[in-house]
């Protein structure tokens, strides 16, 4: 996340799996033409698109003494997470983009909250993903259950004093996570019936996953060094690899991702040297039990309102130390996915759910982040404690160059940003020694 002179506070299927652009008609309220009949409670998710307008000089939408574009509060359809977009992928929004929220169970407004301003969370430079329908975009931000919204993006002064020029084709985007999709099908269909094949998502984990296909579940560390012998056949025998136990996972299934949304083939790097560590910036208004629905937000903002292939991390993690499969492709495999702009070949990236700028994140996440790096780097023979030379693929660095890191990196070390928050960031070096310590090192 890059929130460049913001705070760090913090995708999408509609009818016919497009993103939901909704405009009032003339002479009907915003509710009445946001939501007769554009929307029902039977699609599994959906996002509504929205222009930002200019604010009139009195209007109490507007920042003080500053020019302003944004949208009145207003009524919309029910969604739970928020963010900015704009066209052009490569341009900066210099400036702050808040927020606020009209709560749907007791009707009370938020107070206003910054989105974190990035561009860095992002696939590289010449993959197929950065194309014709690739955007710019803040970090999303979870604001629970809610019917209202009102945006203000101010832009920063130039040196001139006049406003700095903001991206063209500014929207903000309302998702809806909707209902777990599967939840109905795992209770009925697959009761004591292997899920393995029921779908590509599932059947790159054959083996791997419990009979209901939600988890991926864990084992001892030395059945997991039997397993990783598939992975490292110049081992001879008697060598002990280097790897912590398999964590249990919550599957794609078991967090309810929708696999029609998605791009259908998934694609892979040579290897894994290195993880990259963020965090979501989606702030940490969010109970446990709600981590399936932020992750079907996120992967709705990536996918619908981003345009990328997939959810962008390889995994994610919540404040409870639970592990979340990610980008499909498998969860063994070197899956490209889209979180470190310049680094996303032979890497993962794992996020972390939650905004740690100035909150610490608990100790169970960040155990969590040793025992996934300890399996996963194990896989490929990584020492999360050791350093290593990855080639740029540009960003922070130019392309080409040859960057030395941490084998368990923050997001800051590949990109200029304040991701995985300086709170996160300083658990690193605990995540590393705990991480070697499950390899056995």
């Amino acid at each position: 996340m890059r929130p460049l002179t913001v705070s760090s506070i913090g995708a999408c299927a509609a009818l016919a799996f497009t993103s939901l652009v909704l405009f009032p008609t003339a002479g009907e309220s915003p509710r009445t033409s946001l939501l007769a009949g554009s929307v029902t409670d039977a699609v599994p998710g959906s996002t509504q698109s929205l222009p930002l307008v200019p604010l009139a000089a009195e209007s109490s939408d507007r920042a003080p003494g500053a020019a302003a574009i944004g949208l009145p509060a207003r009524d919309v359809h029910p969604f739970s997470l928020v963010g900015v977009v704009w066209r052009d992928p490569s341009a900066e929004l210099h400036g702050t983009v808040q927020v606020r929220a009209r709560g749907r169970d007791d009707g009370d407004w938020s107070a206003w909250q910054d989105l974190a301003v990035h561009s860095d969370d992002a696939p590289d430079a010449g993959s197929p993903e950065r194309g014709s329908t690739d955007r710019g975009s803040t970090a999303p931000l979870w604001v629970g259950d809610s019917d209202g919204v009102q945006v203000r993006v101010t832009p920063e002064p130039s040196t001139d004093k006049a406003p700095t020029a903001l991206p063209a084709g500014l929207r903000v985007e309302l998702v809806d996570p909707g209902a777990d999709p599967e939840a109905q099908e795992r209770a009925t269909r697959y009761e004591g019936e292997p899920a393995a094949a029921s779908d590509t998502a599932s059947a790159v984990n054959t083996g791997l996953i419990s009979e209901d296909g939600t988890e991926i579940e864990p084992l001892s560390k030395e059945a997991t060094e039997i397993e990783s012998a598939q992975f490292n056949p110049e081992l001879s025998p008697a060598m002990r690899p280097f790897i912590g136990p398999r964590p249990g996972i919550v599957t794609r299934r078991g967090w309810g991702a929708d696999e029609s949304i998605r791009e259908k083939a998934f694609k892979y790097t040579d290897t894994v040297k290195a993880a990259f560590v963020h965090h979501s910036a989606t702030g940490n208004d969010y109970r446990c039990s709600e981590a399936p629905a932020v992750l079907r937000s996120i992967y709705r903002y990536h996918v619908k309102s981003l345009g990328w292939a997939d959810f962008g991390y390889n995994f994610a993690v919540d404040k409870c130390g639970r592990i979340y499969e990610g980008r499909a492709g498998g969860v063994t495999r070197a899956v490209l996915g889209a979180h470190t702009y310049g680094f996303n070949n032979n890497s993962m990236g794992i996020a972390v759910l939650g905004t740690y700028t100035s909150t610490a994140p608990s100790a169970e996440a960040v155990e969590a982040v040793a025992k996934l790096t300890a399996w996963k780097l194990g896989l490929y023979g990584a020492n999360p404690k050791a350093t290593v030379t990855l080639v740029s693929g540009g960003g922070k660095f130019a392309v080409g160059s040859k960057v030395s890191m941490h084998v368990i990196a923050g997001h800051r070390d590949g990109f200029a940003t304040d991701c995985p928050g300086a709170k996160l960031y300083g658990q690193l070096t605990t995540a590393r020694t705990d991480s070697a310590k499950l390899q056995g090192r």
